[in-house]
C-alpha cells in the first residue's frame, strides 16, 4: 500500500548511511595532458544519459594517474549524476559491470548505495532519479542560467517517496527489463546499421569489387552480384572510379529542399496540430536513422507557411547546422524547419543510397559550409556536391539487398518505441505507489 511508503531525501538517506555521495575529482587534479590513448576510462558529461554511459566518449588516463584518484574509482550500482551543461544537467548514468573500475569525472557527481544497505535498492533508486520528473526537477534547480550546474547540496535536497525493499526490487525488475529490451534492440540495430554501410563503403566507395577484378583477383562476391561491377577503371573530375560508372551531383539525384518554422505567436499554427513537424533535436537522440515521430505537430496554418509542405516517407534528412550531419530517413508524412535540407529521391535512385552515401561523405558536406556564429550548409551549396553513381543495375540490387535490412532495422525501432511508451506509462504510476506490486 501507498501507505507504507515514506518520503524521504537523498540528504536524509545519506546521514543515515545508508547513501554516499561525492563530487568528481576538481579540475587541478585532471588535466588535459592526463589523458592518453590507452588507460583507465573517466567518465565525462556528456557520456552520460537516460540510465547509460556512452563508450564512445571516454577519455583515458594511465594507470598510475588512476591511482591517484583512487578515491573517484567506481563500482557496480554507483549512480553518476551529469551536472553541468544546459542538455545534460541532472541526468544520470548507471555503472554497469562494463563501467565497473572506471573512473568519475570532473563534471560529474556520485552517488552509491552502501553494500550493507538493506533498505535501498540501486536499481530502484536510479530509475526514481532517471524519472522525466526528476531530471526536471534537477534542471530547474540547478545554479547558473549560462551553464546549469548540479551540486551536492541540490542532489541531497531530491526528496522522493521510498517503498520497502521488496517492493523497491519488483519495481526495480519490471522498469530494468523494460529498460534491458530497449537497449539489446539499440545494440542490434546498430549491428545492422553498420553492416549496411561497411556494404556500401566496400561497393560505392572503396570500391572493393571492381579493384579486385581489375587487379585478377576474386570479388567474393556471387557471381550474379560478381557480374554486376566492371573489371577497370576510367578517369574523371573525381579521380578513378569504375568505368560505366558516372559522377553527378546531389541536385541530379534528389529534389532538395529546406523548411520554416511557422509562426509561434500564432496559436492557430499549432494548437490542435496533426502534421508531423520535426527540428533536428528529433534526430539528436536516434540511435538508428529512422524518423518514426516528432515532439511537434502543427495546424494546416502552420503546413501553410512552409513552401517545401509535407514531405513524403522515403524523404532524407540531414541537419544542415548546429551540428551538421544528423541524418534519418523520414517514415512518416514531415514537414521540416530551417535547420534541414531534405533529399526526395528522384525516379530510380534509392532513398538509403542517399542516406548512406550522406553518412560517408560528412567532411565533404561540412567542408562546403560556411558561418561566423555556426556552421551551415545551404542548398546552393550541397547540390553541387558530387556523387559517385553506379549503373541503374548496381542501385537495384544495393536497394535489393539492403531494404530488407533497412525495414528490420524499423520493425525493430517501432518496438522500441512501443517498449518505451509502455515504460513512460508505468514509470510514474509505479515510483508513486499508484500501482501496488506488493503481493
Amino acid at each position: 500500500m501507498v501507505d507504507e511508503w515514506q518520503n524521504c531525501t537523498i540528504g536524509e538517506l545519506c546521514d543515515a548511511g545508508l547513501l554516499d555521495l561525492q563530487t568528481g575529482p576538481f579540475g587541478t587534479q585532471l588535466h588535459a595532458h592526463d589523458y592518453v590513448e590507452e588507460g583507465v576510462p573517466v567518465v565525462p558529461t556528456e557520456a552520460i544519459r537516460n540510465r547509460q554511459i556512452d563508450h564512445s566518449v571516454l577519455p583515458k588516463i594511465s594507470p598510475i594517474k588512476a591511482e591517484e584518484l583512487v578515491r573517484h574509482r567506481l563500482e557496480l550500482g554507483d549512480i553518476l549524476f551529469a551536472r553541468r551543461g544546459v542538455q545534460a544537467t541532472g541526468h544520470i548514468g548507471c555503472v554497469r559491470e562494463a563501467e565497473d573500475g572506471f573512473l568519475c569525472g570532473t563534471g560529474a557527481i556520485r552517488l552509491r548505495v552502501r553494500r550493507d544497505s538493506s533498505s535501498v535498492n540501486p536499481d530502484f533508486l536510479s530509475h526514481v532519479l532517471a524519472n522525466p520528473a526528476s531530471v526536471k526537477w534537477f534542471k530547474f534547480h540547478a545554479i547558473g542560467a549560462t551553464m546549469p550546474n548540479l551540486n551536492e547540496g541540490i542532489i541531497r535536497s531530491f526528496s522522493f517517496k521510498i517503498p520497502p525493499l521488496p517492493e523497491q526490487l519488483a519495481i526495480a525488475h519490471i522498469l530494468s527489463t523494460l529498460d534491458d529490451k530497449i537497449d539489446l534492440n539499440r545494440q542490434m540495430n546498430e549491428t545492422l546499421v553498420a553492416l549496411v554501410r561497411a556494404l556500401f563503403k566496400s561497393w560505392f566507395v572503396d570500391f572493393d569489387p571492381v579493384r579486385a577484378k581489375a587487379e585478377g583477383r576474386d570479388s567474393g562476391l556471387p557471381k550474379i552480384l560478381d557480374d554486376l561491377f566492371p573489371d577497370s577503371f576510367e578517369d574523371s573530375e573525381q579521380g578513378e572510379i569504375p568505368r560505366g560508372w558516372q559522377v553527378e551531383s546531389v541536385g541530379d539525384l534528389a529534389d532538395v529542399v529546406g523548411g520554416t518554422t511557422p509562426s509561434t505567436k500564432e496559436p492557430a499554427n499549432w494548437d490542435g496540430g496533426t502534421h508531423a513537424w520535426a527540428t533536428p533535436k528529433d534526430l539528436s537522440e536516434l540511435s538508428v536513422p529512422v524518423l518514426l515521430d516528432t515532439e511537434r505537430r502543427i495546424t494546416d496554418a502552420g503546413l501553410s507557411q512552409i513552401g517545401s509542405g509535407l514531405l513524403p516517407t522515403g524523404t532524407v534528412l540531414l541537419s544542415s547546422r548546429a551540428p551538421i550531419g544528423y541524418l534519418a530517413v523520414a517514415e512518416i508524412p514531415v514537414a521540416i524547419n530551417q535547420g534541414f535540407i531534405a533529399m526526395m529521391p528522384k525516379m530510380g535512385i534509392s532513398s538509403l543510397f542517399l542516406l548512406l552515401w550522406a553518412s560517408v561523405a560528412h567532411e565533404e558536406i561540412v567542408s562546403r559550409a560556411n558561418g561566423s556564429t555556426f556552421l551551415e550548409i545551404s542548398k546552393a551549396n550541397f547540390r553541387p556536391i558530387p556523387v559517385v553513381t553506379p549503373s541503374a543495375y548496381v542501385m537495384k540490387k544495393l536497394e535489393q539487398l539492403a531494404r530488407p535490412f533497412y525495414e528490420r532495422i524499423v520493425e525493430i525501432a517501432r518496438e522500441s518505441c512501443t517498449l518505451a511508451a509502455l515504460r513512460d506509462t508505468l514509470l510514474p504510476k509505479l515510483l508513486s505507489g499508484e500501482i501496488s506490486l506488493k503481493k
